[in-house]
């Protein structure tokens, strides 16, 4: 009997979009966009559009193409759902083929931010961490403290982890979710005593206030992912400058120039700074002195995500009985 593939679904769910986008394999393929970005025309991400909302919220709307499929991320940031049980961002993503104009795929927005963010985080921690073993404290036990305990468990083999947060319930839920991969799980009650401990270091809060003060280690990696307005913080802006002084600064893309809200708040010249792009296209050796990644998004993450999520919706479909 002929084998006929099953149709691809129309639209993944939260769950189906993470089957699709596997941690390893999603931060390989942000690398090899970012290796095609000079050799290639066909690949254009537009400045993203931010409409502020009421609240602080704001609905954020991202293109991106790579000359055969189109993709845009329409998805809405409600910073005071922090404080309910409704997420904090919302939306979809609709991947379109360039040549017919069809669609081809609806996304979860909330997963594809989360994962792509985690994973361009275990794409630099694994070129620029001086001790990518860890162990790891992650500060903030929201959505993205989960992503990145996720991917830096599978990507980096993260075997000891301690969690910082607000909220004594989150902290300890995350430690439940580490402890249920396999990792040694702490709640970090004494931050700074963590920091000595950990040369892994992820912040991802809300960004409203300074969260992390200090990261003495000469080892330290230091990835801070919850800012990404000028308004917004989460380093010391001292932090910032002794981890200027003491080892390297590099941004996810040049759009932080205007947006890294700990680098400017701090003085610090972003324009001119290295970018991801930079480190991979040079294949800088893994530095020796403290490195602070500072990532603020762009839509080039989502548009690998997209081309991943697509190949990989397209082999599940075909391997269907």
């Amino acid at each position: 009997m002929t084998h006929v593939p099953s149709p691809m679904p129309d639209a993944l769910d939260a769950r189906a979009t993470a089957a699709v986008l596997p941690w390893n394999a999603l931060a390989d393929e942000i690398a090899a966009l970012l290796l095609s970005l000079r050799d290639s025309d066909a690949i254009h991400v537009p400045a993203r559009i931010v409409m502020p909302l009421a609240r602080d919220g704001a609905l954020f709307c991202m293109p991106a193409t790579d000359g055969q499929l189109a993709m845009t991320k329409l998805i809405s940031f409600t910073p005071a759902n922090a404080q309910t049980a409704r997420p904090t961002i919302q939306g979809d993503i609709v991947v379109f083929d360039v040549a017919t104009g069809e669609r081809r795929l609806i996304l979860d927005g909330p997963t594809v931010t989360a994962r792509r963010t985690a994973a361009v985080s275990l794409l630099a921690a694994r070129r620029l961490a001086p001790n990518p073993h860890g162990p790891l404290l992650i500060v903030g036990a929201g959505v993205q403290g989960s992503a990145h305990l996720q991917a830096f468990a599978s990507g980096l083999g993260t075997r000891e982890v301690w969690i910082a947060s607000r909220s004594e319930k989150s902290a300890q839920q995350l430690v439940e979710q580490a402890r249920q991969l396999g990792l040694q799980a702490h709640v970090a009650t004494d931050l700074a005593a963590a920091t000595r401990h950990c040369p892994l270091i992820v912040t991802c809060t809300p960004a409203q206030a300074v969260v992390l003060h200090d990261a003495p280690r000469d080892d330290a990696f230091v990835c801070a992912v919850g800012a990404f307005t000028p308004a917004m913080v989460e380093l010391a802006p001292a932090l910032c400058r002794d981890m200027q002084d003491r080892g390297r600064i590099v941004v996810d893309t040049q759009d932080a120039q205007h947006e890294a809200g700990d680098l400017l708040q701090a003085g610090i010249a972003v324009q001119g700074l290295p970018t991801l792009e930079t480190v991979l296209a040079q294949d800088w050796p893994r530095p020796r002195t403290p490195v602070l990644f500072k990532s603020c998004g762009w839509g080039g993450w989502d548009l690998a995500a997209t081309r991943l999520a697509l190949r990989m919706a397209r082999r599940q479909a075909a391997a269907s009985p």
